[in-house]
């Protein structure tokens, strides 16, 4: 079937939604953060688009932006194709990171601009170990604060705000703590028994590795007794998937595996 064509804002400006493939990680360090920072920072200079929020959370990234000399289309095209090329050199792998196309809404007003604006520096609020907006440092929430940055055009909202700077600082610290029923697009994912977190951190103990996506580089072997032993420790096929990068199908195959039954493997009956 024909993909369903995007709708075209009046304003340019669009709020940005991309996932990585099977819902896995799309960021696993702080590095992979800052290389896909500095990726929106070159192709700005490109482009031409303006960036007046971002959030990068670990597998999935907001982005409010404003299209300017090339289409939005074209735009995303050339961030993406830039940090998956460093991503795949890094961790020795090749083929698409990002979920089918980026998700997208346009935003046809400075109201609605400033509901999705909270929505995305609310979004790691969701975290159990995030409390507040400045323990998070992968938003854009900050340079709005400390007015430092030379990726986020903060100008523009906080003119918006109110014509004194320094008001408008203020005015925009309380709407973003203001508590609301937001409905912006989104990314759903339900709950495990786990946090990612956690499963990480499971999943490092169990294999004794660094980066949970090396598990794919494993013998057949070692790797379906880990992985059978990761889903008896409550790591659900999709998270581990999410994590790991493997497919689910072979997650599947590996958690079907029969264990091998003492006395079987290499020992020998015992005489009567």
């Amino acid at each position: 079937m024909p993909r369903k064509a995007r709708q075209k804002s009046s304003t340019g400006i669009y709020h940005i939604m991309l996932r990585g493939l099977n819902k896995q990680d799309i960021f696993h360090e702080d590095e992979d953060r800052i290389k896909y920072i500095e990726t929106l920072k070159k192709y700005k200079d490109i482009s031409d688009y303006k960036i007046y929020a971002y959030c990068l959370m670990d597998n999935h990234i907001h982005l409010l932006i404003k299209e300017v000399k090339e289409s939005i289309s074209q735009s995303m095209k050339r961030i993406g194709v830039g940090y998956v090329h460093w991503y795949n050199k890094k961790y020795e792998r090749c083929g698409h990171l990002f979920q089918d196309r980026y998700k997208s809404e346009v935003v046809e007003d400075d109201k609605y601009l400033m509901v999705v604006l909270r929505y995305i520096h609310q979004n790691p609020l969701k975290l159990p170990d995030v409390k507040s907006f400045n323990e998070y440092q992968w938003s854009s929430y900050k340079d709005f604060i400390y007015q430092n940055s030379k990726l986020t055009d903060i100008d523009f909202i906080l003119n918006i705000l109110d014509d004194d700077h320094n008001e408008a600082v203020e005015r925009f610290k309380r709407f973003m703590n203001e508590k609301n029923d937001d409905d912006c697009l989104s990314y759903y994912t339900k709950k495990n028994t786990l946090t990612d977190e956690d499963a990480k951190e499971l999943i490092k103990q169990c294999a004794d590795l660094d980066n949970p996506e090396i598990l794919k580089e494993m013998d057949k072997k070692d790797r379906d007794y880990i992985i059978k032993k990761l889903r008896n420790n409550n790591i659900s096929i999709r998270q581990l998937s999410r994590i790991t990068g493997l497919g689910r199908g072979v997650i599947e195959k590996a958690n079907k595996v029969k264990k091998i039954k003492k006395g079987k493997r290499g020992r020998k009956k015992k005489k009567k």
